[in-house]
This record gives C-alpha cells, sequence and structure tokens, in this order.
C-alpha cells in the first residue's frame, strides 16, 4: 500500500517537472527566437540542437504527439506528417514494421539502377537473404581483429604528423572510414572520389527532405560512377583474385558457394549501401561528439583523462553522450502502412493516417524523464540501450558495430594531446560548406 502511494506520488512529481522544463524552455524559445529574429539568425538557431533540444521538451510537456495534413517530407510520397517525442512512443513506432514501413527504396533503386538494398526492405524473403549473407561476409569479429586496430595505428599516425594544428575533417574523420573501404570493405576507389559520393548519396536517401532537383541530378551521376566503379573492381578481383580478408572477397567466396544474394549485381548494390552508410556517418558522428566535448570543458577534461589513461569503455562513454547531446539525426521517419493508433487509450493517443509520414524524435527520447534518469545532465555510466544513435530494430544501421568501434577508435589520440582547443576564429567550427555534412573543423594542442 505504501509503494504505491509513493509510486503516485511520484508521478505526479514527474509531470510537474516535465511542465516546468516545457515552460522554461518555452520562454527560452521566445526570448532567444526573438533575438534571432531581428538578427537575421533564425534559421542558425532552430538548426543548433540545444534549440532543438528545447522544442522537444515543449512538445514532450504539452503536445507530445501531433498530427499535421501538411506534407514535410517531399522526397517520399505520403499524405501528412505525424511527429511522436515520448520514447515510448518513438520505440513503439520503430518496432512496429507491419504498421510504420521504412521508405528509402524507391531511391535506392534509382542509385542502383533498378534494385533495392536491405536498408530500403520491410521484412521478408529478400532482406533476410540480403542480411544474413552480408553479415556472413561482414563478420562481427572483424571489427576487433581487422578494423579497429588499423583505425587504431592510422589516427595515431595522423595525429601525430599534424604537428598541433589539425582539419580534422579531410584529414582524420573522412580518411579513417575511406582507409576502412579501402582495406576491408576491398572497394575504397580514389579517396576524395569516394569520399565526395558516398556523402551526396548518403544526403540524398536520407536526409533531403525537401527533394532538391539540384542534388537529385547529382547524385544520379555519381550513382552511375560509382556503380561502374564496383562493377569494374568485382571483375577485376575475379580476374585477379587475392587472398585478403577483406568483405569483396568474402562475398566472391559465397557466390561460388551458390549462395543466395551473391551474383555480382547483388555484391555490387550491397557494396555500394555499405559504402554510402559508411564514410559520412562515421565522419559526421565523430566531428558532433567532440564538437559537444569541445563545449564542455568539464566533460572534456574527463574524456581526456580516460583516454590518456586507456580507459576505452569510459572514454567510449564520453562519446556517446556527447552524441546524446549533439546527434546525428533528430529523427527517424517511417510511412503508416494503414490507419493506426499511437499511445492508444492515454491522454496522448493519437490517430496516424494511412500514408502518413511519422517522425519518431530519437532526439527527444534520449531526453525522456520518463525513462531516462537525470536527462539533462552529461553522465558517462548510462546503460547503452538509453542511447538511439544509429537507429532501432530491425532497420539499426547495418554498420553500427563498426561504428560503435571506430568512432571512439579514432577520437582517442586526438583527446590525448594536450591543450586540445579550437583553432581561433571561424575556423574552429563546424564548416558544412554548401553539404550537410563537415568539411572543415581546424583545431589545435601542444605538441
Amino acid at each position: 500500500m505504501l509503494s504505491a502511494v509513493t509510486n503516485i506520488f511520484v508521478a505526479i512529481f514527474q509531470r510537474l517537472v516535465i511542465w516546468g522544463e516545457g515552460l522554461w524552455a518555452l520562454v527560452l524559445l521566445i526570448g532567444l527566437g526573438l533575438k534571432a529574429l531581428f538578427e537575421g539568425k533564425v534559421a542558425a538557431f532552430f538548426l543548433q540542437p540545444v534549440t532543438q533540444r528545447r522544442v522537444f521538451a515543449v512538445l514532450r510537456a504539452f503536445v507530445p504527439n501531433f498530427s499535421l495534413k501538411r506534407q514535410v517530407m517531399k522526397a517520399y510520397e505520403n499524405t501528412g506528417t505525424a511527429i511522436v517525442t515520448r520514447r515510448s512512443d518513438v520505440l513503439d513506432v520503430l518496432n512496429r514494421n507491419a504498421d510504420f514501413e521504412v521508405v528509402y527504396g524507391p531511391r535506392m533503386r534509382k542509385l542502383t539502377a533498378g534494385e533495392n538494398f536491405f536498408l530500403g526492405m520491410q521484412p521478408g524473403w529478400d532482406y533476410t537473404r540480403d542480411t544474413s549473407a552480408m553479415r556472413l561476409a561482414a563478420r562481427m569479429t572483424d571489427v576487433a581483429e581487422i578494423v579497429q586496430p588499423r583505425a587504431a595505428e592510422l589516427a595515431q599516425t595522423i595525429v601525430e604528423n599534424s604537428g598541433g594544428k589539425i582539419d580534422i575533417v579531410p584529414t582524420l574523420t573522412l580518411e579513417v572510414p575511406w582507409d576502412m573501404t579501402a582495406t576491408y570493405f576491398g572497394v575504397g576507389g580514389e579517396r576524395k572520389q569516394m569520399q565526395e559520393w558516398t556523402t551526396n548519396l548518403f544526403w540524398y536517401l536520407f536526409q533531403d527532405l525537401g527533394a532538391d532537383p539540384q542534388l537529385d541530378a547529382i547524385a544520379m551521376g555519381q550513382a552511375s560512377q560509382l556503380r561502374d566503379y564496383l562493377d569494374g573492381a568485382i571483375a577485376e578481383r575475379k580476374a585477379n583474385p587475392t587472398t585478403t580478408p577483406d568483405i569483396l572477397n568474402r562475398c566472391l567466396e559465397l557466390q561460388s558457394a551458390d549462395t543466395p544474394g551473391m551474383s555480382d549485381l547483388g555484391i555490387r548494390n550491397n557494396l555500394l549501401g555499405l559504402l554510402i552508410g559508411a564514410i559520412p556517418t562515421i565522419s559526421k558522428a565523430s566531428c558532433l561528439a567532440l564538437d559537444e566535448l569541445l563545449n564542455r570543458p568539464d566533460a572534456l577534461a574527463s574524456a581526456q583523462q580516460a583516454a590518456r589513461a586507456d580507459k576505452d569503455d569510459l572514454f567510449a562513454q564520453h562519446v556517446w553522450e556527447a552524441l546524446r547531446f549533439n546527434p546525428f539525426n533528430p529523427v527517424i521517419y517511417r510511412r503508416a502502412t494503414r490507419d493506426t493508433m499511437v499511445a492508444p487509450s492515454t491522454f496522448r493517443g493519437m490517430k496516424v493516417r494511412k500514408g502518413q509520414m511519422v517522425f519518431a524524435a530519437n532526439f527527444s527520447a534520449c531526453f525522456d524523464r520518463l525513462d531516462i534518469k537525470s536527462p539533462n545532465s552529461f553522465k558517462t555510466d548510462r546503460p547503452w540501450e538509453d542511447y538511439i544513435i544509429w537507429g532501432y530494430g530491425m532497420h539499426e544501421c547495418f554498420g553500427a558495430t563498426i561504428n560503435k568501434a571506430v568512432i571512439p577508435t579514432l577520437l582517442k589520440p586526438l583527446l590525448k594531446q594536450k591543450n586540445l582547443r579550437r583553432a581561433p576564429g571561424a575556423e574552429g567550427q563546424i564548416d558544412t560548406g554548401t553539404s550537410n555534412f563537415p568539411q572543415h573543423f581546424h583545431l589545435e594542442f601542444d605538441s
């Protein structure tokens, strides 16, 4: 009885705190938003992670789920927009694959000139065939045995040779994952070209909400070039076999064993999808994590202490917590396959119409006080389950295990350096240029 009464008072207190946080976030949004309006910086204001976090705090408190007839997403067919912000509802949407489908298939087929890639597939034979075959080619043990040691060695060399001044994007955060595609995937191609191809094609597939026609033209041209390169790489490897334990060789071994989905076309399409997901993802997430740590002197000092003491698990926790505050993507979108409900039998229950695009706010979910302990504090002892960094459920990023290993590994040598700091002025901030991905980020340290 006492426990039940206690739980009631705890629940009431939690609700009051959520409402208070929402009100305070609303006050800050209005005040700082007006300031940004007068300064002509409204777009930059709303792109800031702290602003988005406050918007989600307001929504969680007062309008946790809502539906619009307006089509925010232009790149994929839909009948309107719905947004969910509570953690339980976000996970519910991402777990209900029959009700909320992935939508990337049409653009994936444009990139491959006909075929889908498993990130754009619903559950079924094609999805099972391709993911099973690629997990045989990209073995989980490879991360510790091949990928991580190579990334550690390369990152250490890059930082040591930088002389205390480094533009980390072209020299480190793009270089290390590109090297992985060359030495482990077996299809790295020409470095700068591959980095440009994969960055633009990732943007086209996953982040081009407005369906930019100029980006579409660029993507179609670069996808054609990437297909030609991969077709040539596969033919060359078959003509001149090697014994390197890379993914391409493993795919060809599976092909020789008549493994379903491992035709030359199937191998090419799967490699194309893996390449698009590897280089820009690792680079951007690394930059965002480091940017957040540099904004938090205490967290930066703690992360550096962990790096110097070779406490790799603790150091990685700093990276994941930084990405919780400064995420790679704030929402994950799905499309309703039929009329259904989110949070039925609750006050926040929402009907979702067939064809509506549902934005599941994973950024918001990671700050939901009802499920996340001390959500506004920077903590390095959170369970991994608190984070939603690389998607969730069946369509979590195929390379999540690689990302989890490589990102802390490539950042560690940098964080070991004395007096790590931003370069003066604008150079010390992340420069995305005309893209949605970091192009430059200059740092300095005492060598």
